[in-house]
């Protein structure tokens, strides 16, 4: 499938936004009020968008071998999809049990692993305490995608099915075992991507008419809350403000002069790389800094560039100069 720069562009602002939700990850820097109610207003919306940029391209990619795959292709499908997400999520969520467990010994850590049983229990099962909890995306993905393939041959191609599965998934709440609950409140954000997908032209035009008054629903409900700095209720937060993110954020993206969008489109190009990599740049980054200068109060602002910075740019130098001489983890991290 050719590469949509709309979609690409649209997954630049989205990363931008996930590097920028991970800069702090456990212990709030001192005297630092601006970064925490900013955190709380990008969580109410980018991995909804992101989920939904996903089924969007999910729904293209199908389009060109037939909304429905038949029965008979669901295995090939599922096993190209573990590769594509599960081995990278299951090979760096070890990978980066390994690294705490080493860098801990000489800089600080954040959210260190206490043991091997724990830190393997956390991935596996257990995991509200996954030491790979920032990249639950790609797990998610993998299942939501193999999930729509009977719903969608069972309604000969059509999302609504699936679409009404995820909505009800929405309204549970289970428990952190094996990121289900990941997996439940994210699910319809694929949904409705691929029904917006499906309709392709069309939605296009919706969010081309309408995507200037929404934003500024949009920005009333993120103003609130980081002034508020707290939501009405999560989940219905997370709904409503995430679907007004869907053509509010991909219409300023069809909008920006090319030469603006630039930056995004080469971002968004090394989305996944990024997304896997830029905590573990973020953390190095970050354990080394504060062995010469403290975090808190005036010295964040600094702090955050630099950290924003290693987070998107150090996977792609790592791309560019390690992998891509690698052909199995080129292609994992394409």
């Amino acid at each position: 499938m050719p590469r949509r720069p709309d979609l690409d562009q649209a997954k630049g602002l989205a990363i931008i936004l996930v590097v920028f939700g991970h800069i702090v990850a456990r212990a709030d820097p001192a005297g630092v009020f601006w970064y925490e109610p900013l955190r709380h207003a990008v969580y109410a919306f980018h991995m909804p968008f992101f989920l939904y940029l996903s089924g969007m391209a999910a729904a293209l990619a199908l389009a060109e071998v037939g909304a429905a795959l038949p029965p008979a292709a669901w295995p090939d499908f599922a096993l190209a999809r573990a590769r594509r997400l599960l081995v990278p999520f299951f090979g760096l969520g070890l990978c980066i049990v390994a690294a705490k467990f080493c860098a801990a010994r000489v800089m600080f850590v954040d959210n260190a692993p206490t043991g091997i049983l724990p830190a393997l229990d956390g991935l596996f099962w257990h995991t509200a305490a996954s030491p790979a909890r920032s990249i639950w995306y790609a797990y998610v993905l993998f299942f939501v995608s193999v999930a729509a393939l009977p719903c969608l041959w069972l309604c000969g191609g059509r999302v609504w099915l699936f679409l009404g599965v995820c909505a009800a998934a929405y309204c549970f709440s289970p428990p952190p075992f094996m990121y289900a609950d990941e997996l439940a409140r994210y699910a319809v954000f694929f949904a409705l991507g691929l029904a917006a997908g499906q309709a392709d032209a069309g939605w296009l035009n919706f969010v081309d008419r309408h995507w200037r008054w929404l934003a500024a629903v949009f920005v009333g409900l993120l103003s609130w809350i980081v002034l508020k700095n707290n939501f009405i209720s999560f989940p219905v937060t997370l709904l409503f403000t995430g679907v007004i993110s869907m053509p509010v954020l991909h219409g300023l993206l069809r909008t920006l002069p090319e030469h603006n969008a630039q930056i995004f489109l080469y971002l968004g190009r090394y989305s996944f790389m990024i997304y896997l990599f830029n905590t573990i740049f973020i953390g190095f980054a970050k354990g080394l800094l504060l062995h010469v200068s403290s975090w808190d109060g005036m010295h964040f602002l600094p702090f955050a560039v630099a950290l924003g910075c290693s987070g998107l740019f150090g996977p792609i130098i790592l791309k560019h100069y390690a992998f891509r001489r690698m052909r199995l983890l080129d292609r994992l991290t394409n």
